[in-house]
């Protein structure tokens, strides 16, 4: 178990923080976008200004707690994230990759009134929601001189004076900023509630684990629904020193590299299955200027980071992370950003050590007791990014945060120099014959066998119910030249256990796997076409 340092408790709320930082920044480059939008920090905040006065006058209602926002990651969101907490609204980013269904599953739980959107995002996902959309461009139009003379006062005014006539001066660290909900990977989207020191506290580790500059620049491709690029990529750009650089599509290749390459990128956080992307498309000359680049949000294989490395002369860095810790829990530092040389700050294979202020620990999966260094069990996390809880949802909650500690439903050891190992996910093991199954070893050997490559996932496994032995392991996978059997030998000549090799009859040819759109395996549309396929006799 890790026993670092504590952060610091007693700090500014992050909208307070953001009302000094955009006047240390002053006249630099704070903001831009694909869309040309260059903003400083001088403009962010008179823009963030009139939009807070634009909201206040013309959409909210006075009793109106949260706010859906439906835009991907641009300036403009920037404004509208920085603006609901001037106004001490809970912001509710929702996830226009997901059916209407779901969104209005979200909307509902929140009883949000208003979901404040633009018309070009409508006219794409064509979505019916239980909300009265606001779209932004309206909201422009009706922008007056008064709006523009009264944010530029303010934006004159004192932090301390601006902040007692916004009326957050008494925001306390405890009260909610944002309800992020899960991706629903594996059930229905759950509410996540993270709280002003949720998020500050992961910007302050993030910070003194890696070591922004002033001069860095961070491109910020993940969605704001995404709680990576909520904490990482929206709020550390708010609060700290870093321009943020925003796109709208992390699978626009070409669009990420000209960004990168106009703006000087150094700092580049995204998932392994966008990495991949720019591995293919993206031009060496583009990411001249990367120094730092991390892969998190799914396994981040050494073949690519090896590959990535070769192309671009940076190597990506694996971190890990929950949407119920803030994100993060753990970083591989890479050695340009490590400040203590007296020990490593990264190991291959790893997710890196947990964060300032994290504590991590394993336990055995059934009986829960602690285990030693090197002993794989369920991963545990304490630290002031745990959650507040699920929205509306106690017994859920009290089912995943046991005495402080967050139940990961990862599986992991820790060594003995602190490095997590992510060996999996517990809703990718199968108990079959009293041993637990891992479901990535099997996927990893069967791409090998298959002939995926890193863009390229072949084939899944999953499980479905059993008689006999409780479950029954399952392959979904794209066309192949390769029959069950032949298969099958192929895995136990690569050193597979029996018990880990499925049936004959056991494996389905599929269109496409199921992935989200922020490119993880969509776990739960996976089960449910597994149980379809094997239920109906289909092979």
């Amino acid at each position: 178990m890790q026993n670092p340092k504590p952060l610091p408790t007693s700090r500014l709320t992050l909208p307070r923080q953001f009302l000094r930082n955009c006047r240390r920044v002053g006249r630099r480059p704070k903001v831009a976008d694909s869309t040309g939008a260059a903003l400083t920090g001088n403009s962010l905040l008179l823009r963030t200004l009139i939009l807070q006065r634009m909201l206040a006058r013309e959409v909210l209602a006075t009793d109106e707690k949260y706010v859906g926002v439906l835009l991907p990651p641009s300036a403009v969101n920037v404004a509208v994230n920085a603006a609901l907490p001037l106004m001490r609204r809970i912001a509710v980013n929702l996830n226009y990759t997901m059916s209407a269904e779901t969104i209005n599953q979200c909307i509902a739980q929140c009883g949000i009134q208003h979901v404040l959107t633009s018309q070009r995002v409508l006219e794409k996902f064509k979505l019916q929601l239980d909300a009265k959309l606001v779209l932004l461009e309206d909201l422009r139009d009706r922008v007056t001189l008064a709006d523009k003379l009264s944010a530029w006062v303010c934006s004159k005014l004192p932090p301390t004076v601006l902040e007692k006539w916004l009326g957050i001066a008494d925001v306390s660290g405890d009260e909610l900023l944002t309800v992020m909900f899960t991706s629903g990977s594996t059930g229905d989207p759950k509410g996540v509630m993270l709280s002003h020191d949720n998020v500050a506290s992961q910007i302050e580790a993030i910070q003194e684990a890696v070591q922004l500059r002033d001069d860095d620049v961070a491109i910020g491709v993940l969605p704001f629904f995404h709680s990576y690029g909520y904490t990482a990529t929206l709020w550390t750009v708010l609060t700290l020193a870093p321009q943020g650089v925003y796109h709208f599509d992390p699978r626009d290749a070409q669009q990420v590299g000209k960004l990168c390459a106009e703006h000087g990128v150094t700092v580049f956080m995204a998932t392994p299955t966008f990495l991949r992307i720019y591995l293919r498309r993206v031009e060496p000359e583009q990411f001249r200027t990367l120094d730092t680049v991390f892969g998190a949000a799914e396994k981040l294989p050494k073949e690519l980071s090896d590959a990535f490395e070769a192309r671009f002369g940076t190597r990506p860095y694996e971190a890990y992370g929950c949407t119920e810790l803030s994100p993060l829990v753990a970083v591989n530092v890479p050695p340009s950003r490590n400040r203590d040389s007296s020990r490593p700050a990264a190991r291959e294979g790893t997710v890196g050590r947990p964060i300032p202020g994290v504590r991590a620990k394993v336990v055995h999966l059934e009986t829960g007791v602690d285990l030693p260094p090197g002993e794989t069990g369920m991963l545990l996390v304490t630290g002031p990014g745990v959650m507040k809880g699920y929205l509306n949802q106690p017994e859920l909650t009290a089912k995943v945060i046991r005495d402080g500690w967050y139940v990961t439903g990862d599986v992991a050891r820790i060594d003995a120099d602190g490095f997590i190992e992510i060996t999996g996910r517990e809703s990718r093991f199968s108990k079959i014959g009293g041993e637990m199954v891992p479901h990535l070893k099997i996927e990893e050997a069967l791409q090998q066998i298959l002939g995926g490559d890193e863009e390229h996932l072949m084939a899944v496994v999953t499980a479905v119910p059993d008689p006999f032995k409780g479950e029954r392991l399952v392959v979904m996978h794209l066309p192949v030249n390769k029959t069950p059997e032949q298969i099958r030998r192929e895995l136990s000549a690569a050193g597979l256990p029996n018990l880990w090799i499925p049936a004959s009859d056991s494996f389905c040819q599929v269109p496409e796997i199921p992935v989200l759109g922020t490119g993880k395996l969509d776990l739960r549309a996976l089960k449910e076409l597994a149980l379809a396929k094997f239920s109906s006799g289909a092979s």
